[in-house]
């Protein structure tokens, strides 16, 4: 049997990243969600809880025990060095899940493992050379921040800062060995078509 093939997926947000992962996931792909990773490592009882408390001080966790997100991501965004001290307790928890994951899929035997990762651009080397090809849904930013204002309820405003603060667009399309165009004008049919192509041009 040939070795899996290890595939990052990233977009930015709204793009439609989860849902191509839905799609690779239908065709037998094994998909690892960082950002869902990452998620529980925050709710209650996640194993990054602590360790924010610590750090930023209880008024950062609800009352249900979780990571309370608006408060942290007002912080962040005022506070650089906040994002990074965030990432710092995140990151190695998530990367630990991460390899737990793919050593599960790789033993029941995936031919396709799909790295889900939001910032894979913005992290640099360190998960690029990890995969063997990195996909990038692509998107156009006006349709990226309807789909968030009607999918999270949240200001245009605040939708447009978290734009900022992720890789340009053209970033992103730089690092990709294949890109999948999913904004305005794209029905689900078209999409799912194009991801076709692209799993099966992998021998998925």
């Amino acid at each position: 049997m040939p070795p899996a093939l290890l595939i990052g997926l990233t977009g930015g947000i709204g793009s439609g990243k989860s849902t191509v992962s839905r799609m690779l996931a239908e065709r037998g792909a094994a998909v690892i969600d960082a950002d869902a990773i990452s998620r529980a490592t925050t709710a209650p009882g996640g194993s990054a809880i602590p360790a924010i408390a610590k750090t930023f001080g209880p008024a950062l966790i609800g009352d249900d025990g979780a990571l309370d997100r608006a408060a942290m991501r007002e912080l962040v965004f005022c506070d650089a060095s906040a994002r990074q001290h965030l990432e710092a307790i995140i990151h190695p928890l998530v990367g630990q899940e991460t390899d737990r994951q793919a050593e599960q899929a790789l033993a029941a035997g995936h031919p396709m493992l799909v790295f889900d990762v939001p910032l894979l651009v913005e992290s640099g080397p360190r998960w690029r050379g990890r995969v063997d090809r990195v996909w990038v849904v692509d998107c156009d930013p006006e349709t990226q921040i309807e789909r968030v204002i009607t999918r999270n309820q949240l200001p245009r405003e605040q939708v447009e800062q978290i734009l900022a603060a992720q890789s340009p667009r053209a970033q992103r399309l730089a690092a990709a060995d294949t890109a999948l165009f999913n904004g305005a004008g794209i029905t689900l049919d078209a999409l799912r078509h194009h991801v076709q192509i692209a799993a099966t041009a992998f021998g998925l």
